[in-house]
């Protein structure tokens, strides 16, 4: 009992420090040699007979016989990918794939050591970021790698295109040698089939240079990146790095099961931080205002002890289906009022005050141009919503 509490408390620590890389933003390589090793504790704790119970599950239809295709998941979750970033705007994209079988592979016909796979993989992946003369010095100075392996490994990886390359590669001399290789190449060349029956594939580009989450992706790997990020002018565009990523890791749940079996599975992220922070630049480039709120009109009082009529007016308006609100201030002032609405990002103003109710019309200001008109308290709510039909930035 002792020792597992120990192994609990290392793995509870492992945990905390996984997480404190991630919010310092630490880089990539960085990060997932401390999940492989928090992963290889939490193998070691075994299953808790006292605490859980579960039975890991293959789907229905998988057969192990080889009639279950793998590569349809993992072509439903690029199509994801590709339907949730062009939802949100954020401009162009590409998702690169490359296959874990691939890379391991390539690295074996050109001669990389076993030995050297995993550090010769952390910088083929910085090629996105530098020119292959600084990765190929970085593996030949620093990682001790042969500098005719190099060569070799360069020959590969500065390629990228779609099916083209896959068939390309198959009939490669050295690659078509190697089993894993071709058992990757094959997996992307019939993911290609599907994606270009999802109608996905030109946002799809096959690249050796692709090299990420070793430790426990099994086969394809992808990444999405923004292929032109915004920014205001003169300033550099912000650089996120990749605003998604995913792939196949057939490996790591099985590593839960006492029996040890094999469960499929494939899965991707979307980087919520990264998109926030190009939705936020896209709107300074812009130059409009981030919104915090859905509201489109702020009922307001123009003088003291009409609280009552704002409510009345609120009411009406949210019976009618437009969102409104009040501040809860008995006599709020009107300066106070309107500042709440430019902070908020709220569109319109209607304004009561004792002429207006005496007329029987209803003050509409415009937050952003400030401009003022009655309008009859029985047209309020179609004016808002006709001023309010245009799509506003909701973030």
């Amino acid at each position: 009992m002792a020792e597992r509490a120990a192994l609990e408390e290392l793995v509870r620590l492992q945990g905390e420090r996984v997480r404190g890389l991630k919010q310092q933003k630490a880089s990539t390589e960085q990060i997932e040699e401390e999940v492989a090793k928090l992963l290889k504790l939490k193998a070691q704790l075994g299953p808790d007979e006292g605490k859980h119970k579960f039975v890991l599950k293959t789907p229905k239809d998988f057969d192990i016989a080889g009639q279950f295709d793998p590569m349809i998941p993992d072509a439903e979750c690029l199509k994801i990918m590709c339907e949730i970033l062009s939802s949100l705007q954020i401009g162009d994209f590409l998702v690169k794939v490359n296959d874990r079988r691939v890379l391991d592979g390539m690295f074996a016909v050109c001669g990389v050591p076993d030995t050297k796979f995993r550090t010769i993989c952390s910088s083929v992946d910085k090629l996105d970021k530098v020119s292959w003369e600084e990765v190929k010095n970085e593996m030949v100075g620093e990682k001790g790698l042969a500098p005719e392996v190099a060569d070799l490994i360069g020959d590969y990886v500065q390629q990228h295109g779609g099916v083209s390359l896959v068939e390309q590669l198959l009939q490669d001399p050295k690659l078509s040698q190697n089993k894993q290789a071709l058992e990757g190449l094959g997996d992307l060349k019939l993911l290609f089939e599907y994606l270009t029956l999802f109608g996905i594939a030109d946002k799809i580009s096959f690249d050796l240079s692709l090299a990420r989450g070793l430790d426990y992706y099994t086969g394809v790997i992808y990444e999405a990146v923004l292929l032109q990020p915004l920014a205001r002018a003169g300033e550099e565009p912000l650089g996120v790095g990749s605003v998604a990523a995913g792939g196949r890791y057939d490996g790591l749940v099985g590593m839960f099961d006492p029996k040890g079996r094999k469960v499929p599975c494939v899965g991707l992220s979307i980087g919520v931080e990264r998109i926030f922070s190009i939705v936020e630049q896209r709107l300074e480039a812009l130059e409009e205002k981030v919104r915090t709120t859905e509201t489109q009109v702020l009922v307001a009082s123009a003088q003291k002890k009409l609280l009552e009529e704002r409510l009345k007016l609120v009411s009406e308006l949210w019976d009618a289906g437009i969102k409104a609100e009040l501040l809860y201030k008995k006599n709020p002032k009107l300066l106070n009022q309107l500042q709440y609405c430019e902070e908020a990002g709220i569109p319109l103003v209607a304004i009561i005050g004792e002429q207006e109710l005496k007329e029987g019309v209803i003050k509409l200001r415009s937050v952003a141009s400030r401009e003022e008109v009655d309008v009859r308290r029985g047209d309020l709510v179609e004016e808002i919503k006709r001023r309010t039909s245009q799509p506003f930035c909701i973030c």
